[in-house]
């Protein structure tokens, strides 16, 4: 058996890359950093060419920068979502960070050589700062062209103007001297950013992909949290599939808890396609059903995200309506447990259904590849189980991941749980449910918004607690404390799962883009939720029956492997074109902007 471990590779190298898209300061720290290199870093470099009029050059640079920002935010890109004023003030305090060293190191040479190498240097750094506004905004910007055009030029051209003026306090031939490089440099920085991004583009071409839209739309995603654009790009590049969905119900009086797994993996990341689903399908199914729900992963991977959020309100909607049965199977047997190796497999029979989990830990415990799903499916017949729902407890991530050693591992103790388990007698049985939403745990520290749920099940003396954590994976070790914890209590038998939801990634920065449970969240306190979640759950306990129904949901729109494997490569490929091209084009820019200048 095969897992998709190129493509667990290229996301994962995507969402590395993702996260570690910088932050940016706030406006009021942009415009202060930006006084403080305008009024005092750029007066004192003038300050060696006339100690007079340098305070009111380094005044008029700051005000002509403020007016600026303010105007490209609220006029010129008014209606692109990226450059509010917050992010268009971050461009033109990186702009002038760079600036500021040319004109430093012009004042250094101004006073050993020459006071006229103030000035060449002062333009480079106008070169040098224009081609990096040029590069942010034409990179990243919706708008128009002609809008792209003057909301590069605005700031930087009104600093010049007061430079200008300044040189002509200084001579009047400065002004004349210095004016063909300030005409020309824009025209050659235009230039370099649209071959820079014109290589970087057609990378995606032999897919029938674009690279920049595609970065647009994750960019617009990153600082706006938007995610129609990019879900626009996946629904056209996906493909069509049939979803199949389990759904194990418990009545008691009423409803009393719910176990649904559809198969759909819940990625690629943050809020894009369907990495909301399963708080998503929990909440919606609890507002409509009545009763505690919780959606632990299926035995698939990355190649069934699905595209968009219209395909995740298809996936609930079907659950929704496939809900409305009465459960008759009064009977269960008791929890069973098998390990072989480092592979363990949990099941317990309800009716005539099964319940199987696969675990690793404390190995990593990543997703699984869909035949270990179907061989049990198969399996089951044969011992006259019509049912089969089968998950992946995902609860350990380690540095090493590999899974595929362990399949034939993990196919074993399948085999020898779902024996064991027919031989048992069935009996009457009680279910409690509750679910508890920690506050102080937030997706970026690696908890969904779906909370901690516990399905307690005891049948005659045996007590087995099912914690299912809305989160992607677990740290090592925790796992095997969450349980001795369960066991030091009322539980005879544990198993921890979480959703594996990629809500919580591409949220932090560092290697995986995001925090597995237990990270950076304390573990007492983590446990001492959940011990909270199953005695609530135990003191909801009632006689209950349990009823399951398996359905397809037809032609769901998902981005598919190959699709999936082509985006995030095109990443790599992107960042890595960057890399090769930008010393050259740049250089040659460089070059060139040198050349003019010694020519003046």
């Amino acid at each position: 058996m095969e897992t998709d471990s190129s493509l667990s590779r290229s996301m994962g190298n995507a969402k590395k890359h993702y996260s570690s898209l910088f932050s940016l300061p706030s406006y009021k720290k942009s415009l202060l950093y930006v006084s403080v290199i305008c009024i005092v870093g750029a007066s004192f470099t003038a300050y060696t060419l006339d100690n007079f009029f340098s305070l009111a050059l380094g005044i008029l640079f700051f005000v002509g920068t403020m007016f600026a920002d303010l105007v490209v935010s609220r006029v010129i890109l008014r209606d692109d979502l990226i450059f509010n004023l917050r992010r268009t003030s971050a461009v033109s305090l990186v702009g002038w960070l760079i600036w500021l060293v040319f004109m430093v190191l012009g004042t250094v040479l101004g006073l050993i050589f020459d006071s006229i190498l103030w000035a060449k240097f002062v333009l480079l750094g106008f070169a040098a700062s224009l081609t990096l506004r040029s590069l942010v905004i034409m990179a990243t910007s919706e708008s128009g062209v002609w809008r792209q055009v003057i909301a590069v030029l605005l700031q930087p051209v009104l600093c010049m103007i007061a430079l200008l003026g300044f040189w002509v306090g200084l001579s009047s031939g400065f002004s004349v001297r210095f004016l063909p490089f300030i005409i020309l440099a824009p025209v050659i920085s235009f230039v370099a950013v649209y071959l820079f991004l014109g290589t970087i583009d057609r990378l995606g071409k032999p897919q029938g992909m674009t690279a920049m839209p595609l970065f647009k739309a994750f960019l617009l995603n990153w600082t706006t949290d938007l995610n129609a654009p990019l879900e626009k790009h996946l629904e056209a590049m996906g493909e069509n599939a049939d979803i199949d969905i389990t759904l194990l119900k418990f009545d008691a009086a009423k409803p009393q808890a719910a176990i649904i797994v559809p198969q759909v993996h819940p990625g690629p990341f943050k809020n894009i396609g369907s990495s909301l689903l399963p708080s998503m399908l929990k909440s919606r199914f609890e507002e409509e059903i009545g009763c505690t729900a919780c959606t632990p992963l299926g035995i698939l991977g990355h190649e069934l995200d699905l595209a968009s959020q219209a395909q995740n309100h298809r996936i609930v909607n079907e659950v929704l309506s496939s809900a409305k049965f009465s459960a008759l199977s009064a009977s269960a047997s008791p929890f069973v447990r098998v390990t072989d190796g480092v592979a363990t497999a949990s099941c317990q029979i309800f009716g005539d259904m099964v319940f199987l989990s696969f675990s690793l830990a404390p190995k990593t415990t990543e997703d699984l590849p869909q035949e270990l799903g179907r061989l049990v499916s198969e399996e089951a017949k044969k011992y006259g189980l019509k049912h089969t729902m089968v998950v992946n407890a995902h609860n350990c991530l380690d540095v090493v991941v590999d899974t595929n050693e362990h399949v034939e591992e993990l196919e074993r103790v399948a085999l020898k749980c779902l024996e064991q388990a027919t031989q048992l007698l069935r009996k009457p049985f009680r279910v409690g449910a509750a679910t508890v939403f920690p506050k102080e745990f937030t997706l970026k520290q690696g908890m969904g918004t779906g909370g901690i749920t516990a399905i307690v099940i005891e049948v005659e003396k045996q007590k087995t607690a099912y914690i299912i954590i809305d989160g992607n994976n677990m740290v090592p070790h925790l796992r095997e404390k969450i349980l001795a914890a369960l066991t030091s209590g009322d539980f005879a038998q544990s198993e921890v799962f979480t959703t594996d939801t990629h809500a919580v990634s591409a949220l932090s920065t560092g290697s995986q883009g995001y925090h597995p449970v237990g990270e950076v969240i304390a573990h007492d306190v983590l446990i001492r939720y959940i011990k909270e979640a199953a005695d609530k759950a135990v003191a909801d306990l009632e006689d209950a029956k349990a009823g399951c129904v398996e359905f397809v949901v037809p032609k769901v729109r998902v981005i598919g492997e190959k699709q999936l494997e082509a985006i995030t490569t095109l990443v790599d490929k992107a960042i890595g074109q960057a890399k090769k091209t930008a010393p050259v084009i740049f250089g040659v820019e460089g070059l060139l902007f040198i050349l003019l200048v010694l020519l003046l």
